[in-house]
């Protein structure tokens, strides 16, 4: 079952990036006074009491500064972000009040019928409300009143985001059915190309003015006996164009696809190397727990010495050391050079995924790692192993049950997580690991039976 999306929508400097930041528990978005800062879409996987989700923060939109001729492709921004996310946050700023904006962004959000929450932020104290009361006039239910900057009412929101969210399912592979592959990257690297060169026709539009895929394009089809499904999606922008505004919001239909895949194909351009947004993508394919594989596309227009996968190998280490793990292919999707790796590498990846780890052989992998690199001591206690087994999940999942889960430090859950690595391999694979405290040894009794 895909991710749910919750989109983060507003007027510019109403604080939509330090909620964000505030719910994914770190800084990943530029906060600043001076409005207008988010360019690109950000995103990543949030979590409240045992629910993940997907958050997105948007670029603001600003129709007081839009001319008439523009305000059409405004208002299709807000309709990607309600056609796509499953609950919609409506930012404002409850010391200022309503805007001539905020209420024509609630006027679109009020017709779609969506599911959406109002966010009154920047209400330092409880005891002041400001202008509270005259949020209700948009028409939608009592706005949660919150400090995203100080954290209060944080609890409260997302204890209503939660319950707008539709029921969670087991998230086991679905047996028999298609590996579903995700075509993503920067605009202009040859994402539609590729998808011809793999299907040896010319179904998806190929054209050299960036950003000529909006919408993700589902294509079916069989290799050696497998189905495959092939998502070419819209690529994405490093910086949004004022021009064409709608771009601002396409990202929205990019990790819809991308939470539906089983793995990424991350496309890259040969001759431009790599940029930050590529490093942006392939984090939040992992974050998101998908397989990664990294696909150097246009290796015609570099020279014959930096046309072997083994090259980029190496040369790419330094820019995804957090996904040193995943595959490297190099192709050309011009000239079809290497373009038969791509497919039964990503078919690995998913392959990968569904690997059983037996749970003996994870225990003394697990005891083996604590014996040769003790975890470090914290103000005199020791994080201590009861029992691990590997979760029924969509992706590898291994569930550790020790005496306090305050205790594993970030540097050794990445140790923890290579030892398994290079028991188990799970190529171009992220591993999840759980901590829960105490029940190991009801754990360890269910287990036997």
């Amino acid at each position: 079952m895909p991710r749910p999306i919750v989109a983060i929508v507003g007027r510019p400097n109403v604080g939509k990036s330090t909620l964000f930041n505030r719910l994914l528990g770190y800084r990943k978005a530029i906060v600043d006074a001076q409005s207008g800062l988010t360019r690109d879409r950000l995103y990543g996987v949030a979590e409240w009491r045992g629910r993940e989700f997907t958050v997105v923060d948007t670029a603001g939109l600003d129709l007081d500064s839009a001319k008439d001729s523009s305000r059409a492709a405004i208002e299709a921004q807000t309709q990607v972000a309600i056609d796509e996310a499953t609950v919609i946050v409506l930012m404002l700023d409850v010391r200022q009040g309503l805007s001539a904006v905020d209420r024509d962004i609630a006027r679109l959000l009020r017709r779609s019928g969506r599911k959406v929450i109002v966010a009154a932020n920047k209400a330092d104290s409880p005891a002041e409300r400001h202008f509270a009361h005259e949020l209700l006039e948009l028409g939608f239910a009592e706005p949660s009143l919150l400090s995203a900057q100080h954290g209060l009412g944080i609890g409260e929101f997302l204890d209503r985001v939660a319950s707008e969210l539709p029921a969670a399912a087991e998230s086991a592979p679905e047996e028999g059915g298609a590996d579903r592959l995700a075509i993503m990257g920067r605009p202009n690297v040859g994402k539609s190309s590729l998808l011809n060169a793999l299907l040896g026709d010319e179904r998806a539009l190929v054209s050299p003015t960036p950003g000529t895929t909006r919408d993700p394009v589902d294509t079916e089809l069989l290799y050696d006996g497998v189905p495959v499904v092939l998502v070419d999606t819209a690529g994405i922008r490093r910086k949004s164009s004022s021009r064409d505004r709608l771009e601002r919001y396409s990202l929205l239909r990019g990790i819809s696809a991308m939470e539906r895949a089983d793995a990424v194909l991350l496309v890259i351009d040969a001759s431009a190397g790599v940029l930050a947004q590529d490093q942006h993508v392939a984090g939040y394919a992992l974050e998101a727990g998908k397989g990664l594989v990294i696909v150097v596309n246009k290796i015609d227009l570099v020279e014959p010495a930096q046309r072997r996968a083994a090259h980029w190998q190496k040369a790419l280490v330094s820019k995804f050391k957090f996904a040193s793990f995943s595959p490297v292919v190099a192709v050309s999707a011009k000239t079809k050079e290497g373009v038969t790796t791509v497919l039964p590498m990503g078919l690995e990846v998913v392959g990968q995924r569904r690997v059983k780890m037996p749970a003996n052989e994870l225990n003394k992998v697990l005891r083996e790692a604590f014996v040769d690199h003790p975890p470090p001591s914290f103000h005199g206690r020791r994080l201590k192993l009861g029992y691990a087994t590997q979760a029924r999940s969509e992706a590898p999942t291994v569930v550790l049950f020790v005496n306090d889960i305050g205790l594993l430090h970030f540097s050794y859950r990445r140790y923890l997580e290579k030892r398994i690595r290079e028991r188990f391999a799970l190529t171009g694979n992220p591993i999840k690991l759980v901590l829960r405290a105490g029940e190991a040894r009801k754990e360890r009794a269910k287990a036997r039976r």
